[in-house]
């Protein structure tokens, strides 16, 4: 089946200056603006909306609305009704992205880059990433066919690389973290490799198709939940592909006539980049600092991020390590087990709650982008053996229990 592009599409926009370019890939964000020395990103514009949204019709709204057959969306919510009452919120949700087929929300990313990479002839997709962007790119490219190159450090964990190598992706390693970037660049500039993933410092969003594809959480929240809609969402935030997404999803809705109000969409951060960025800073600093929360590391800030919170009024703190470390154990005990940088939603909503930027009867849901099992392990390799000497151990056929003395 071939690759089409949705017909609505009538260009793209600059997400700061609103100039309406031709459609193309436009991989260092609005030309103008890049001149100006705003470097800012471009999303599709779609010059109609649908005018409804029922189930099975969110690909009407997305650029690129052929599924890959990989199962990626629909991720399911969990309700997590002790912690919302020990918080004192209304309904709290966690919005499962790691039960997409890769593992995170990254496959939403990669499933529309991968359409986009086919429609236009390219042979081999590049990204550069130690973790999940790369595996859910792997994934999605030897679905389609394509190559894929994924430029990332020695430093790449065993469980990162094997998946990698399982999904038949070439893997090149930069001495320096700053060379992946460098030679993606380099690679797609001379139109070798189709960028996923943002080349640039300061840096835009990534491959504007690709950001297209987290519009559609907003869509699924706006079927889940219905009149219950959610008041905030909290979002683990990098560069802000994903929050800015969910915010123009919920700004289309709101366009088409289906919402009224939009949801407040948080942004929390390892390091207070965005406080930084708005304090006066601008985004063409930097906010240097290491953090465990890898997956939205990184020591600079976009203006799609701030345009997120813009749009929908809302706010961006910054957490420790420390607080994510003991949240992270306390969603365990709810049966969530997520990697420390989606924790960092959790424990952000603490810090809006205190600084009153979410109320107290708020609905709220949190952005589960990726589970723990990914992470690097923070324990020893080895479980100490146990002296079975100090346990009961019946090994009749009636017996399953094993019962310390």
């Amino acid at each position: 089946m071939a690759v089409k592009l949705n017909p609505h599409v009538a260009g793209m926009q600059c997400i700061r200056c609103d100039m309406l370019h031709s459609i193309d890939d436009y991989f260092e964000g609005c030309p103008a603006c890049r001149d100006a020395g705003i470097p800012s990103s471009v999303a599709p514009h779609f010059a109609e909306l649908p005018s409804s949204l029922e189930p099975g019709g969110i690909s009407d709204w997305l650029s690129y609305p052929m599924a890959s057959g990989l199962g990626e969306g629909n991720t399911p919510l969990s309700g997590i009704k002790r912690l919302a009452d020990a918080l004192g919120v209304g309904t709290l949700y966690t919005k499962n992205e790691f039960v997409n087929p890769a593992g995170s929300h990254k496959d939403r990313m990669a499933t529309m880059i991968v359409q986009r990479a086919l429609h236009i002839g390219a042979s081999t997709v590049a990204v550069a990433s130690t973790g999940n962007a790369g595996v859910s790119t792997a994934a999605y490219a030897a679905r389609a066919g394509l190559e894929c190159v994924v430029v990332t450090t020695p430093q790449i964990t065993p469980n990162w690389r094997r998946a990698l190598e399982t999904h038949g992706a070439r893997i090149i390693a930069t001495a320096h973290p700053d060379d992946r970037w460098k030679l993606v660049r380099e690679m797609a500039r001379r139109g070798e490799w189709y960028p996923v993933t943002n080349y640039l410092t300061p840096p835009v969003g990534s491959n504007p198709f690709g950001v297209d594809g987290y519009r559609a959480i907003a869509f699924e929240l706006y079927l889940q939940l219905g009149q219950a809609a959610p008041t905030d969402i909290v979002v683990p935030t990098s560069r802000g592909d994903l929050i800015w997404g969910i915010a123009k999803g919920y700004v289309d809705l709101q366009a088409a006539g289906l919402i009224r109000s939009l949801p407040r969409v948080h942004a929390v951060e390892p390091l207070p980049r965005i406080a930084r960025a708005l304090a006066g800073q601008g985004m063409t600093g930097s906010c240097p600092g290491s953090t465990s929360m890898v997956s939205i590391s990184g020591d600079t800030v976009t203006y799609q991020s701030l345009k997120a919170l813009e749009m929908t009024r809302s706010s961006a703190v910054a957490v420790t390590d420390a607080e994510v470390a003991a949240d992270q154990a306390l969603l365990g005990r709810e049966g969530l087990y997520l990697e420390r940088s989606s924790v960092a939603a959790f424990s952000g909503l603490r810090r809006l709650l205190a600084q009153c930027a979410v109320p107290r009867d708020a609905r709220v849901v949190l952005l589960a982008t990726s589970h723990g099992y990914k992470e690097e392990a923070l324990y020893p390799a080895h479980l100490d053996a146990v002296d079975i000497s100090e346990f009961a151990i019946d090994w009749s056929p009636s017996a399953n229990i094993v019962a310390r003395q």
